[in-house]
């Protein structure tokens, strides 16, 4: 028998109170309360789990599709090879702002570039220089999650690993009512994080949803 205890939310925190946030992690998180930015960083434990896919696939470079205050950007910082880089696209440039100067302040100042615009607009300019990666982290406007997919696999080497955030939509993902665009795409985003041929990937449940897949070398 089920212990009525045992729920998605208790869960969540329970998983979050062991998560110990340090003190920068934290300090960003205020600053975004602060200035009214939407409060919509990766949860604590999935933050976490960026510094550890990063560490573990050794990746030297990373794309970042949506910067807010730079909470996820330290996190996958903190993973990333002693030479490694990180280049983020943030539609708004207050936000590239705050997330840059949190990335200074944990000692990637030099490693870190921001790219301010639509990001399929810098996308496009990446792809066109031949920039290639080797770890890529979705977590943007979610009308456009399919397009990010296609052209992180357009730029991903052979063992790239491909992240992403957000993908219940606060539970709207599950609902066979709710049937509006964004809702669409990210149902289309998972299936094909589940049955792309180029990809070996899963989606999680816990929180608003996660996924990890990789680009098979072959």
């Amino acid at each position: 028998m089920n212990d009525p205890h045992m729920n998605a939310e208790a869960a969540e925190a329970y998983m979050e109170s062991l998560a110990n946030e340090d003190e920068l992690l934290l300090k960003i998180k205020q600053a975004i309360h602060d200035a009214r930015m939407p409060d919509v960083s990766v949860a604590a434990g999935y933050g976490k789990m960026l510094t550890l896919l990063v560490t573990l696939s050794g990746a030297k470079r990373i794309l970042e599709i949506g910067a807010l205050g730079g909470y996820s950007g330290v996190c996958m910082a903190r993973g990333m090879a002693e030479d490694g880089t990180l280049t983020s696209l943030e539609l708004k440039a207050e936000y590239a702002k705050m997330a840059a100067g949190h990335l200074e302040e944990a000692g990637f100042g030099g490693r870190t570039r921001y790219l301010v615009g639509p990001a399929m607009d810098s996308l496009k300019k990446l792809r066109e220089d031949g920039e290639t990666y080797d770890f890529f982290f979705i977590d943007a406007d979610k009308l456009n999650y399919v397009n990010y997919l296609d052209m992180a696999l357009e730029m991903a080497r052979p063992g790239a690993i491909i992240v992403a955030d957000n993908l219940l939509l606060r539970g709207r993902t599950l609902n066979p009512e709710r049937n509006g665009p964004a809702i669409l795409r990210v149902r289309e985003f998972n299936r094909r994080i589940a049955e792309d041929p180029r990809l070996i990937g899963t989606l999680l449940p816990a929180y608003d949803g996660f996924s990890v897949a990789m680009v098979k070398k072959a």
